[in-house]
């Protein structure tokens, strides 16, 4: 197992790197496409959806991308605030009401999984735009979180964050991932990186203390949409979104706590 993990990690930084570093925003922007149709195909599947109709639902995604493309708007804004709105209100809700995928609810994320997935690609689009430094900042907002939150729970973790979800997080390492991303945002500050990142980007806009508040959030919603994800597969019955990654599990598996911290991060600025 370990294996398959290494060599699919490494082929997919292969592919990854080159385009990130030294391909044009178009050639990024497709990749990018590529990683959101895979995502909507899964999300349909944890919906209940199989065959023709997963595959339908990931068409449908990449369709949606296609024409915000061409259309003039993939550098607008136009899907950035309707996804923020449902991880500020259907993130929460799920995780304290615990709805089946069913019914109305199940109806709400069929409707809802487009937008998200395209608001993703879109925020993505846009950070590039900002530069590659830009980019990489707020995708390592989400790892930095994540890798702290694994090294704190394992050495401090005593209260359960959401036992009946995902019962391996704990309190104890979420604040370890938040401090560690206030350490890293410090660390950037005072590094002197003439770059842009969404860290000096929040100070130079919102002041230091607003930007803290705001980092703050983008931490909570990477565990949202953790955790939402892992509703999702515990209800559907499933260990991994899919197999599409060997060794990894499936493409959510990889973006879920990406998929509510990109929408909104260009939103804050």
């Amino acid at each position: 197992m370990l294996k398959t993990r290494v060599i699919t990690a490494v082929v997919l930084l292969l592919i990854l790197l080159p385009v990130i570093f030294a391909g044009t925003p178009a050639q990024f922007a497709w990749l990018a496409a590529i990683i959101v149709t895979a995502a909507g195909w899964e999300w349909a599947r944890l919906m209940g959806m199989g065959g023709v109709g997963a595959g339908f639902y990931g068409a449908v995604s990449l369709a949606t991308v296609a024409l915000t493309w061409r259309s003039g708007l993939a550098l607008s804004h136009v899907w950035l605030k309707p996804a923020a709105l449902f991880w500020v209100l259907a993130g929460p809700y799920a995780l304290m009401r615990r709805p089946a995928t069913k019914g109305v609810w199940r109806a709400l994320l069929l409707c809802a999984g487009p937008v998200v997935l395209v608001a993703a690609w879109q925020a993505l689009c846009l950070a590039r735009e900002h530069g590659i430094a830009f980019l990489l900042s707020v995708l390592v907002i989400v790892w930095i979180a994540d890798t702290g939150a694994y090294f704190a729970g394992r050495t401090f973790g005593r209260r359960k964050l959401a036992p009946s979800i995902s019962p391996g997080k704990s309190w104890e390492g979420a604040i370890g991932g938040w401090l560690l991303v206030m350490a890293a945002a410090a660390g950037v500050l005072f590094s002197g990186l003439s770059a842009p990142t969404i860290v000096s980007h929040l100070r130079d806009t919102v002041g230091l203390s607003a930007g803290i508040l705001l980092l703050t959030l983008l931490v909570a919603f990477s565990v949202v949409g953790d955790l939402f994800e892992s509703q999702l597969k515990r209800q559907a019955g499933v260990k991994d979104s899919s197999h599409l990654l060997p060794g990894h599990g499936g493409v959510l598996d990889r973006i879920d706590a990406l998929l509510p911290v990109l929408p909104l991060a260009l939103v804050f600025i």
